[in-house]
């Protein structure tokens, strides 16, 4: 087992915070393969210009699902790379209170799939001028709100997700998914959650001293994993928490899109 998996609480066996390193403990495993699901899309904007997903402001509607942590982190996503105004969001809560919303998406998923019959999968990427789904893979349209919907190209690329922080930002995403969630094995989290209080013992973000698509992770699934105490050991983790949840990008995406309770 990796040692994110071995190290049961912070007082256990204790080691010095500067000779751990999130990224090298993470390559020891290799990153979790995608799940499989029914309907996917996963076009990608400016991959494959001949079929018509090209940048454009206002062009893209976003159809996020209310408590979701990964619509959560588009919404954050969204509000640090200052798209709120040039790329629309709908949010579906239930078909009671949203009936609009529901029946726009579903139309979405039949002109992109004939015949469709699968569930009505959110979040989603819309193409407003065809009517299509472009893609509802959260990784890819992270990616795609990063780079070119947001003016970012190779050349210039975003802070958010600067290339030599690539591989750490993937690993920090698999360690997130494995290891920090609510039903996480409890010595696998404790040792999840000291790697990441570590990371923070010298620095102001968990890969730096720059604000990361790291950081947007780790707060959705720190915050996901509600009143647990998990935190209240760990006063770097609670008080970075609490800061980023005061930046107006996550404070703004919150009053949308909810995390699972306030830590």
């Amino acid at each position: 087992m990796p040692e994110t998996a071995s190290r049961t609480s912070s007082t256990a066996n204790p080691r010095p915070c500067d000779q751990i390193s999130i990224p090298s403990a993470l390559r020891l495993k290799p990153a979790t393969p995608a799940a499989a699901f029914p309907h996917r899309v996963d076009s990608r904007i400016g991959v494959g210009i001949a079929g018509g997903f090209y940048p454009a402001p206002h062009r893209y509607e976003l159809y996020l699902s209310g408590s979701c942590p990964r619509s959560l982190r588009i919404a954050i996503t969204l509000g640090l790379l200052g798209l709120r105004d040039s790329v629309a969001t709908t949010l579906l809560t239930d078909p009671a209170r949203t009936p609009d919303a529901f029946t726009s998406l579903r139309r979405a998923y039949e002109a992109t799939e004939h015949h469709f019959d699968g569930p009505l999968t959110a979040p989603a990427l819309c193409d407003r001028w065809s009517g299509r789904i472009v893609s509802n893979h959260t990784p890819d349209i992270l990616r795609d709100l990063a780079g070119l919907l947001s003016g970012h190209t190779t050349a210039c690329p975003s802070a958010l997700c600067p290339p030599s922080l690539t591989a750490d930002i993937e690993a920090l995403r698999d360690l997130l998914a494995r290891h920090v969630t609510p039903s996480a094995p409890p010595a696998e989290l404790a040792a999840a959650l000291d790697l990441l209080d570590c990371q923070l013992a010298s620095r102001a973000y968990v890969l730096g001293d720059v604000l990361t698509a790291a950081d947007v992770d780790a707060w959705v699934a720190l915050t996901g994993l509600g009143r647990s105490g998990a935190l209240g050991a760990r006063p770097r983790l609670l008080t970075y928490v609490r800061r980023l949840g005061d930046h107006p990008a996550f404070r703004g995406a919150t009053g949308v899109v909810s995390p699972a309770a306030s830590v």
